[in-house]
């Protein structure tokens, strides 16, 4: 028999797996009963759950209405882009005073799985990679808080993506991430801290804000 632990974590998982590969849109109400029976479990171990997921900015609470899964406003929406890029812009400058051959040959790894990931026409996909290569580079200044932060900005970043996305080509993001590599392989700091800014910028600037918000059904999304 599984842990109140171990129950609580495989919900949070799942859920947060289906709100970040887009399965369940902002918005969807997240019935207990429902989660509850779906995964076999009480409601107690499903209300634990939410509330991690809801201290995750994943999720939101209401009084009285229940659980959903979180609708990013656009002041939201442009207030994690800025935040990302006070907080990548420090990343950059730490990895060029702490880049190595090794660091670079990673990245460019990173790089090739994006190239293979845009001929996917799987958007959700895309992003996921792309966002990836974020995470890839705070993992290699071996600064576990830090990876912990870009992962849960980087999911906030897949529900406003999913909300507020254009139709237009994401090729530039893996461009971008080209020549960022090769601004770090050469330690300018100036270009790599510039490089990033734009490309975040370019990202922002690839969304619309006038978007409906989709809604979905939490058992089709988790069937």
């Amino acid at each position: 028999m599984e842990s109140t632990t171990t129950n609580t974590n495989t919900i949070v998982e799942a859920l947060t797996k289906a709100i970040v590969e887009h399965r369940l849109h902002p918005g969807t109400k997240l019935a207990e009963q429902k989660l509850a029976d779906h995964f076999g479990v009480s409601r107690t171990l499903v209300r634990q759950a939410l509330f991690q997921l809801s201290q995750n900015r994943l999720i939101r609470l209401e009084p009285a209405r229940g659980a959903f899964v979180a609708a990013p406003s656009v002041a939201e929406a442009r207030q994690v882009f800025s935040v990302r890029r006070m907080l990548e812009a420090e990343m950059v400058r730490s990895l060029v005073r702490d880049i190595t051959p090794s660091k670079i040959k990673a990245l460019k790894e990173q790089a090739v799985i994006e190239k293979a990931a845009l001929k996917d026409k799987d958007l959700t996909n895309r992003t996921e990679v792309l966002g990836n290569f974020h995470i890839r580079m705070a993992e290699l200044l071996d600064n576990d808080v830090l990876v912990q932060m870009m992962v849960e900005l980087l999911s906030r970043c897949s529900l406003i993506t999913l909300m507020y996305q254009t139709d237009n080509p994401t090729d530039h993001a893996s461009d971008d991430h080209d020549e960022l590599i090769k601004a770090l392989a050469a330690k300018d700091e100036a270009l790599a801290v510039r490089l990033m800014d734009q490309h975040l910028h370019n990202v922002e600037a690839n969304l619309t804000f006038d978007r409906k918000i989709p809604s979905n059904d939490i058992a089709m999304a988790l069937a």
